[in-house]
């Protein structure tokens, strides 16, 4: 069931909703791959994990 207070259209997510863009989890986690993180592409979903 999609949890629609997490949007997301990484589709190669396993808990992608499929069918529409949400994330199927209750809660994620957001973390950092930069130092000092100043843009939205510094940030990643540390709940992703790769679909079948």
């Amino acid at each position: 069931m999609e949890n629609k207070n997490i949007e997301c259209s990484v589709k190669q997510c396993e808990y992608h909703a499929q069918q529409v863009n949400y994330c199927t989890l209750g809660k994620i986690k957001v973390g950092t791959h930069e130092a000092n993180p100043t843009m939205p592409e510094c940030t990643d979903c540390m709940s992703f994990k790769r679909g079948q």
